[in-house]
């Protein structure tokens, strides 16, 4: 392989690895854990001075700089695949189901579920009205299970910014 082709493939795998770490960084840092942002911060840097001294050092060449640019698209596409695998944090789910009488709190959370409800009123009448607190890696399960319960269930998801008290948040943490 030619020493041409090498710089080609470093600024390229370079720039994908700083751009998915600098996503996780940022994800890392909007859960609000500090301490592990900042320490991945410093790999971030690290990897992007490397990966733009070469372009620099190689500037003369456009196909370097598309490269470059390439890398960071696929960074940014890669970065969001890894987010969604590592599935952080907690989301409140809204559930509504127009049956007030189901039992699907207490069959949610048999699952492991954190579930509270109230009767709610809709535009034709009563509605059973769940809030689900749920680890974001078990939203797909949680979605599931609602609708397996009830497929016309209305369902809304929201991810909470913090967490206050409540027998489930004692129990996860």
């Amino acid at each position: 392989m030619s020493g041409s082709m090498k710089i080609l493939l470093f600024i390229f795998a370079i720039n994908i690895a700083y751009v998915s770490i600098s996503t996780i960084r940022l994800i890392i840092m909007m859960k609000g854990n500090r301490t592990a942002a900042s320490l991945v911060s410093f790999f971030e840097v690290f990897i992007y001075i490397m990966g733009l001294s070469v372009v620099l050092n190689h500037i003369d060449n456009w196909v370097n700089v598309v490269t470059y640019c390439l890398g960071f698209a696929i960074g940014v596409f890669t970065g969001s695949l890894i987010e969604e695998k590592l599935a952080l944090g907690y989301l409140t789910v809204q559930v509504i189901t127009k049956n007030e009488l189901s039992d699907m709190p207490q069959q949610l959370r048999d699952a492991g579920f954190g579930v509270t409800a109230w009767l709610g009123e809709g535009l034709s009448g009563q509605r059973l009205v769940l809030s689900v607190l749920t680890k974001r890696n078990r939203q797909r399960e949680l979605v599931e299970q609602v609708q397996a319960i009830d497929p016309q269930a209305f369902i809304v998801s929201h991810e909470p910014k913090a967490f206050v008290g409540g027998f489930w948040v004692r129990r996860v943490r």
